[in-house]
């Protein structure tokens, strides 16, 4: 079991995703994002493997939660600096965890 002090550590923010591009030298289909947290956190970049459910287009402009505070992670040549949040169904197949109503950028979740 997770303590709460433990669980405050972990620090998920809203952000909007601004580009997304093919990500080609992945091992399995997936995007490069980039997200805007808002000006104390800033834009911050990532992978995810989403294609499935997901066309580029239609992610520009949603609003997403991510964790922004695991260290940054080396996928090939690209470096991931936040961890996107999902619910992972049959087949990989990714929902991403995302507001309902859109709201600030940058809000903490808690």
């Amino acid at each position: 079991m997770l303590t709460w002090e433990e669980f405050e550590k972990i620090e998920m923010r809203v952000g909007t995703i601004l580009e997304v591009n093919d990500f080609p030298e992945a091992r399995k289909p997936a995007y490069q994002l980039q997200i805007d947290f808002g000006k104390e956190l800033g834009i911050k970049k990532t992978s995810a493997q989403i294609t499935k459910r997901y066309k580029k287009e239609e992610l520009v402009g949603k609003q997403v939660i991510a964790v922004v505070n695991f260290p940054d992670k080396q996928i090939g040549k690209f470096m991931s600096e936040c961890l996107v949040l999902g619910s992972v169904g049959t087949d990989n197949d990714i929902v991403l965890l995302s507001t309902d109503l859109k709201v600030e950028n940058g809000l903490r979740i808690g």
